[in-house]
C-alpha cells in the first residue's frame, strides 16, 4: 500500500518529448511512496492500487514543486532608500561607491542577531512558499569574512530545519569588496583569504553545496574569480557565478571553463559565452526582478542561449537592493514579458532547468518515478496562466516530500 495516491489530474512532469516540452500528461495519477513518485500513469491503470491518502484534484493541473535557484535571503534591514535614489537617477555604480549597496547590508546583517536575521528570513520564506517554492537556494554573501559568512550560512540552514522546504546553501565568498581592500596589497589579501581560509573552512563544515562570485567591473575580476574558483575546485565544491549582468567581463567563458553548475543575470553574454556554457553544461539563470528593479535597457539574449542549446532557468534573486521579489508567478509573467520567454520556457525554467542549475536534476525539478514529490496542485485551466495572472497566488495545494 502506497502513502498516497493523487487522481483526477491533468500533469506536467517536464519530462520533455517531441511537440511537448513539459511532458503534460493528462488524465492522470500519481502514486507516492516514501516521500518518492512511485508512479505515473492513466488513472484507468492505477486504478486498482491502494494508499493510505487518496487526493482528488478535479481536474486540476500539477507541476513539479518550484525551485527558485537564485536568492540572498538571509540579510539584516532593508535598501528602501536606494529604490528612491534610482528612481531620481542615481545608477548601481553610483550608489555603491556612495558606501550604499552590497556593503550597507553587510553592516546591516552583522548588526542584527541571529534571532532577528532568522526571522526575518522566515517570513520571506513563507512567501515563497506559499508561491509553490519547495526547494530554495540562498546564498551568503553579506558577511566579507569568514566567521560572518559561516553565520549567515548557519542561519540560512536554521530556518529551514522545521519548515517544509529544500534548502540548498551557496557561499557567496566574493560578492564585495570591504572598503578597506578596494584595491592594492589590501585587495589581494582579501582575495586570498577567500581563497585560503574561507572557503576551506566552510567546506570542511559542510555549510555550502557550491561557491558562487561576482564577477564584474564594480566586484571581482576575471582572474580574482579564478583564485575563488581554483580554491572551490581544491575543496571538491562547484562553482558557479555572477556574469555579464552590466558589463561582458568573459564570465560566461570563465565560468564555463570551471564547468560551472549556472552563469547568472548575463545581460550583456556574447555568442562565444552562450557557445562555451553550452559545451560545457552551463545553465544560464536568467534574473527578471533585478533586470526590472534596475529600469535596465539591455535584456539578455534569449535567442543566443536558444540557438545554442543553453538551459534557461529563471529566479527570483531575492536581496534588499536590487531585486526585493518574493512572489514566484511574478518571476514568470516578468520572464515572459521582459525577456521574451514563452510560458512554456518558464515553467521549466522554475522547475527541471532551475534544478539544473543547483545539480538537483536528479532528485527533484520534474514528475517521475524516484523523484522527490515534491507538487504544486494548480487550479488553472491551462498551465500557460502561471506566467500570464501578474502575481497571481500560489497553488491551491503544495506537496512537500518530507511532509506526512
Amino acid at each position: 500500500m502506497w502513502d498516497r495516491l493523487i487522481t483526477d489530474c491533468h500533469v506536467a512532469t517536464m519530462v520533455a518529448s517531441a511537440g511537448n516540452p513539459l511532458g503534460l500528461f493528462p488524465n492522470a495519477t500519481i502514486g507516492i511512496d516514501g516521500g518518492k513518485i512511485v508512479r505515473v500513469g492513466k488513472r484507468t491503470e492505477l486504478a486498482g492500487f491502494k494508499a493510505k491518502e487518496v487526493i482528488a484534484c478535479g481536474g486540476a493541473w500539477i507541476t513539479p514543486g518550484l525551485v527558485d535557484c537564485h536568492t540572498h535571503l538571509v540579510f539584516g534591514g532593508t535598501r528602501a532608500n536606494e529604490h528612491a535614489m534610482r528612481r531620481a537617477g542615481a545608477t548601481y555604480e553610483e550608489i555603491a561607491k556612495a558606501g550604499g549597496g552590497i556593503v550597507s547590508t553587510v553592516k546591516a546583517s552583522k548588526a542584527a542577531t541571529d534571532e532577528e536575521l532568522q526571522a526575518s528570513a522566515r517570513r520571506r520564506l513563507h512567501a515563497m512558499m506559499a508561491g509553490g517554492v519547495t526547494t530554495i537556494e540562498i546564498k551568503s554573501g553579506y558577511g566579507l569574512d569568514t566567521a560572518a559568512e559561516m553565520r549567515l550560512l548557519n542561519a540560512a540552514r536554521a530556518i529551514g530545519r522545521d519548515e517544509p522546504v529544500r534548502i540548498v546553501t551557496t557561499l557567496l565568498a566574493a560578492h564585495a569588496l570591504p572598503p578597506e581592500a578596494k584595491e592594492g596589497a589590501a585587495r589581494d589579501a582579501y582575495v586570498r583569504m577567500i581563497a585560503e581560509e574561507m572557503i576551506p573552512a566552510v567546506a570542511k563544515a559542510g555549510l555550502a553545496s557550491s561557491v558562487d562570485a561576482f564577477c564584474e567591473s564594480i566586484a571581482f575580476t576575471p582572474a580574482e574569480v579564478e583564485r575563488v574558483f581554483t580554491a572551490a575546485r581544491a575543496n571538491g565544491l562547484p562553482v558557479r557565478l555572477h556574469a555579464e549582468q552590466l558589463t561582458n567581463q568573459k564570465g560566461a567563458e570563465l565560468a564555463a571553463r570551471y564547468k560551472a553548475l549556472s552563469a547568472d543575470h548575463l545581460e550583456h553574454l556574447d555568442a562565444a559565452g552562450a557557445r562555451a556554457m553550452a559545451a560545457a553544461g552551463t545553465v544560464a539563470v536568467l534574473l527578471p526582478g533585478a533586470f526590472y528593479a534596475l529600469n535596465e535597457k539591455k535584456k539578455p539574449p534569449v535567442d543566443l542561449l536558444r540557438d545554442a542549446g543553453v538551459p534557461i532557468a529563471i529566479a527570483s534573486d531575492c536581496n534588499p537592493g536590487t531585486s526585493p521579489l518574493l512572489n514566484p508567478q511574478l518571476v514568470m509573467n516578468m520572464a515572459c514579458t521582459l525577456f521574451g520567454l514563452t510560458p512554456e520556457e518558464a515553467i521549466a525554467g522554475m522547475t527541471i532547468n532551475a534544478a539544473r542549475a543547483l545539480g538537483l536534476a536528479h532528485e527533484v525539478g520534474s514528475i517521475e518515478a524516484g523523484k522527490a514529490a515534491d507538487l504544486c496542485v494548480w487550479r488553472v485551466s491551462e498551465l500557460s496562466e502561471l506566467g500570464y495572472w501578474i502575481g497571481m497566488p500560489g497553488p491551491e495545494r503544495r506537496i512537500f516530500a518530507g511532509e506526512g
